[in-house]
């Protein structure tokens, strides 16, 4: 069994070619977006918090490479008494052998940041 990666950057450099590279142009492309956004390792993979809430994680599953989106629970209130919201995801599935859907990713980024600043 390979050990796990123990920092983001082990993370990725783990990962072969042309995920890799992939990756890290992701990963890029998030970080620049706003200088807000963090970077953080959470359940194993890359994952982004924008004012402490969780925005979006990177995922290489098998050769699937998802970049996920996510509205924090602590974002969400409570519709009924007893039951506790859930984070929601929503993915975009990328080939790293194409181009980068840049502004779509700008675009989600900019309407889940939105979503966080409007509930603070």
């Amino acid at each position: 069994m390979t050990p796990q990666p123990k920092t983001l950057e082990e993370y990725y450099l783990s990962k072969p070619e042309p995920y890799q590279s992939c990756l890290l142009a992701l990963r890029d492309i998030m970080l620049h977006a706003n200088p807000g956004i963090c970077h953080v390792r959470k359940y194993q993979i890359p994952f982004f918090t924008y004012n402490d809430k969780k925005l979006g994680y990177l995922w290489l599953n098998g050769k699937k490479l998802m970049l996920g989106f996510c509205v924090d629970r602590k974002l969400q209130t409570e519709m009924n008494p007893g039951v506790k919201p859930k984070d929601k995801y929503e993915s975009v599935q990328i080939d790293p052998n194409a181009d980068l859907p840049v502004e779509l990713i700008l675009q989600k980024l900019r309407y889940y940041i939105d979503l966080i600043e409007k509930a603070q």
